[in-house]
């Protein structure tokens, strides 16, 4: 799955959880590269590596796209984390 098409997923499961939108705000300013805006697609998107190394742990397959449902019990535990 493309950096693009991880970022359109995650918003379009995020739009609808306005509680979760400032957490996910952060986490995304922490998995975008620094200088960004220097490459292409010169959008502030996570680095395919890093999404594909993820994804290796989590699901055990690179290319195995993030369900909806863990992205959002992700968040929720970062949340519960940052109050901690």
């Amino acid at each position: 799955m493309t950096p693009i098409r991880t970022v359109f997923g995650a918003l379009r499961v995020l739009i609808s959880r306005p509680s979760l939108w400032a957490t996910a705000i952060v986490q995304a300013r922490r998995f975008v590269p620094d200088g960004w805006w220097r490459r292409p697609p010169f959008l502030p998107v996570p680095d395919a590596e890093l999404l594909a190394f993820r994804a290796s742990t989590q699901y055990g397959d690179p290319e195995h796209p993030a369900s909806a449902a863990d992205l959002v019990a992700w968040l929720e535990w970062c949340r519960a984390e940052a109050r901690r």
